[in-house]
């Protein structure tokens, strides 16, 4: 189940936010001034092959992979980056959420997870 995060840092310039995660999603949500969603970034199968799904009021939603930085041997990490990255399963990911969902804010949470059932590329 999703928990809240606590003392998360704030980006000057940038909306609120606040950050949920369990062993599989992290889940960031960008607020309005009024308390709803402006946006969220929801990290998934971070342990195998992480990838994220982004979507905000301005710019729509954006899929992609995540490139850990781990990868180059012999060589310290890099910070870690978005890539293209293939097809979202829209269908199991979005049942999974719903499931992990029970934690996040009733203000918030069928509102993501709409979101991200509803997505198609």
């Amino acid at each position: 189940m999703l928990r809240e995060e606590k003392n998360i840092r704030q980006i000057a310039g940038e909306p609120p936010r606040r950050w949920f995660s369990d062993d599989y999603f992290d889940l960031i949500i960008w607020l309005e001034k009024d308390g709803s969603v402006w946006g969220f970034q929801l990290c998934y199968d971070r342990e195998k092959k992480p990838r994220a799904l982004t979507w905000t009021k301005a710019y729509g939603y954006k899929h992609a992979g995540i490139d850990t930085g781990e990868h180059v041997w012999g060589s310290s990490q890099s910070s870690p980056v978005l890539v293209e990255d293939g097809l979202f399963d829209t269908k199991n990911t979005g049942v999974r959420l719903e499931e992990a969902s029970g934690g996040l804010p009733p203000e918030l949470g069928p509102f993501v997870v709409e979101k991200v059932k509803t997505f198609r590329l």
